[in-house]
């Protein structure tokens, strides 16, 4: 008797399942697509713990007669193609009618669907190892689906799912990713009960985008179109000033499917080079229309991958578009010589008069001021100096006068034994010259150790902001700073979330500026260090962070404004096991040799 055997249903299903149904986002996905297929005009999602618990998608779309309900979640039972030459003119999002079986088969599912036509509708259960049951039931016209105790049968991938808030990010990102591409459908999705998305049928593109990414992203945004014999290029793009050092909103849909493309990617971003500074993204919203025939939708199982016929003509022609659009906003550097039409500009000559006539200076004179008269209380200046002058209203001789007795430019402060130049280095004698110390890098140095500290459970100290500091930061956002708000309260920060979409910044650690701007700037790069995984802090992740938190630390602070702040600086840098390297190595204190200072006169 031979090794071989044909593979019971249920157990091809579930091998399948590994490759369609990956979390509970995968789900979301499948459902999602098969309502807007369906034709609806109204799509609900209801998700209770993250999808552990319940899935569920509610469409007004066409419906299925009691027959196909139960054909559905039979493997490769499709309406979508009927021949190899289908394959070549795909415009849905399924056709494969893999989703439903792999989806039953490491849930337990539940669905009801009535088409406009019938007068009642039908209920089919899904239970353990392929059980099917079926009712007569009253629905409304489209279909309900109810996807319960997901991977209850397989424990082990269970057991791999991240927290609920982790898990919610990706069903958010699957959920926005249809809804762009569907303006025309309105969309809802509530978890636990709560709304966390209403989207009434848009206008257009842009208004979606501004339901479910906010003013601040649709604002930020300018229009890209082109059209040319292969694709049609359309969608928005960001302006250069506004990309982070965080991935997000970066998009791509081909004829109305989102897909990923690292090279496509490049084309973007070599669009704007020399326009942004390395190691930050621009948002962009690109769809590409074209020829069916010219793309294969089929390479991956889920269908986020796409292969173009010429895939460096597309590369270049999204490359042109971009650029184009970028130049004609007056964010690349353009020239036009063509003067054609301008105005002439007058030769200005001899005869320069006629243009500007020319007048003589007016000369203002005090005669009541007397430089010789004796002052009974002198005004002392900042630096310690006697401003000569008169008695009378002191404000003349400060806003009049030309700082007599000022030592040094307006950007370098005299702090006692320590000089402040241009708000970048600490100067201070040293026994064998002059000392020179970084204040970047002091206080990079400083908040890296009190960082690795606040991680041991040593926590940070937060100052209080005056005024609280909203931030609109995007739903997904908003679930990252919830996930970590133990590690952020540990590390110093007061940042609440609140609404939907919403983060409160309350305080920040010592060190830190509260002015508006900089909260929002430091939001966005808290977004960008917390969007790694740090369920397990070992030390080296430990160390990481720290080094994150140090940097972000040093970018956001102010320079010393006394002489007591730059003497505390030092005196907490020379505190610190290792005063003289950043935690990347870099050095901190310098000092420059009395013979060098010599050499120079």
């Amino acid at each position: 008797m031979g090794k071989l055997k044909i593979l019971p249903a249920q157990l091809a299903n579930m091998i399948a399942a590994g490759e369609v149904v990956q979390r509970p986002a995968s789900v979301v996905k499948e459902l999602l697509e098969n309502a807007v297929d369906a034709g609806a005009t109204q799509i609900s999602v209801v998700v209770t713990d993250a999808g552990r618990t319940l899935l569920q998608v509610i469409d007004n779309g066409c419906g299925m007669s009691p027959v196909d309900a139960v054909l559905c979640f039979e493997r490769h039972a499709t309406s979508k193609i009927s021949t190899p030459e289908d394959l070549e003119q795909i415009l849905t999002y399924g056709f494969r009618g893999e989703a439903l079986a792999s989806i039953a088969a490491v849930a337990e599912v539940t669905l009801r669907t009535r088409r406009p036509q019938d007068e009642t509708g039908t209920e089919v259960r899904v239970g353990a190892f392929g059980e099917v049951k079926t009712a007569t039931v009253a629905a409304p016209a489209g279909s309900n689906f109810a996807v319960r105790n997901l991977f209850y049968n397989t424990p082990a991938r269970r057991k791999f799912l991240k927290s609920d808030n982790v898990e919610l990010k990706h069903i958010l990102e699957e959920f926005t990713r249809v809804a762009l591409t569907r303006p025309e459908i309105a969309f809802s999705l509530s978890h636990n009960g709560r709304e966390m998305y209403v989207l009434k049928k848009a206008k257009s593109l842009k208004f979606r985008i501004l339901d479910l990414l906010g003013s601040n992203v649709v604002g930020d945004v300018v229009d890209l179109r082109a059209e040319t014999s292969v694709v049609r290029v359309s969608g928005f793009v960001g302006r250069p000033d506004t990309a982070r050092k965080t991935p997000g909103n970066q998009y791509f849909f081909v004829n109305g499917r989102y897909f990923r493309s690292a090279y496509l990617h490049k084309a973007v971003m070599k669009a704007y080079e020399e326009m942004i500074p390395e190691g930050v993204t621009p948002a962009y919203f690109i769809f590409l229309e074209t020829d069916p025939h010219g793309i294969d939708v089929n390479i991956h199982p889920t269908k986020t991958e796409i292969k173009f016929e010429d895939d460096s003509l597309i590369f270049q022609i999204l490359y042109a578009c971009v650029k184009e659009t970028l130049g004609r906003n007056s964010f690349g550097a353009s020239i036009d010589f063509n003067t054609e039409g301008a105005t002439p500009l007058p030769q200005l000559g001899g005869s320069f008069e006629q243009y500007k006539p020319v007048s003589m200076p007016v000369i203002e004179t005090d005669p009541a001021y007397d430089p010789f008269r004796e002052v009974p209380d002198q005004v002392r200046n900042d630096y310690g100096g006697a401003i000569p002058g008169s008695t009378g209203n002191l404000s003349r001789y400060i806003d009049k006068s030309q700082d007599y007795g000022r030592l040094f430019e307006e950007n370098t402060l005299p702090l006692g034994r320590l000089l402040v130049l241009q708000g970048e280095y600490i100067l201070t004698p040293a026994a064998s010259g002059l000392m020179v110390v970084h204040i970047g890098r002091a206080r990079e140095r400083i908040l890296y150790e009190q960082t690795l500290r606040a991680l041991g459970r040593n926590a940070h100290v937060t100052q209080t902001a005056l005024f609280p500091v909203q931030v609109q930061v995007g739903a997904q956002q908003r679930l990252l700073f919830e996930d970590s708000a133990a590690l952020l309260a540990q590390l110093g920060f007061d940042i609440v979330p609140s609404g939907v979409d919403t983060v409160t910044v309350n305080g920040v650690p010592e060190g830190y500026s509260c002015e508006s701007g900089k909260v929002e700037q430091l939001v966005s790069d808290l977004v960008y260090i917390l969007s790694e995984d740090h369920d397990a802090l070992s030390e080296m992740v430990q160390q990481r962070l720290a080094e994150k938190f140090a940097a972000l630390g040093a970018s956001h602070a102010d320079p010393p404004a006394s002489p007591q702040d730059a003497q505390r600086l030092i005196d907490t840098l020379f505190a610190c096991d290792n005063a003289e390297l950043t935690p990347g190595g870099r050095r901190i204190v310098s000092i420059v040799p009395i013979g060098d200072i010599d050499k120079r006169f």
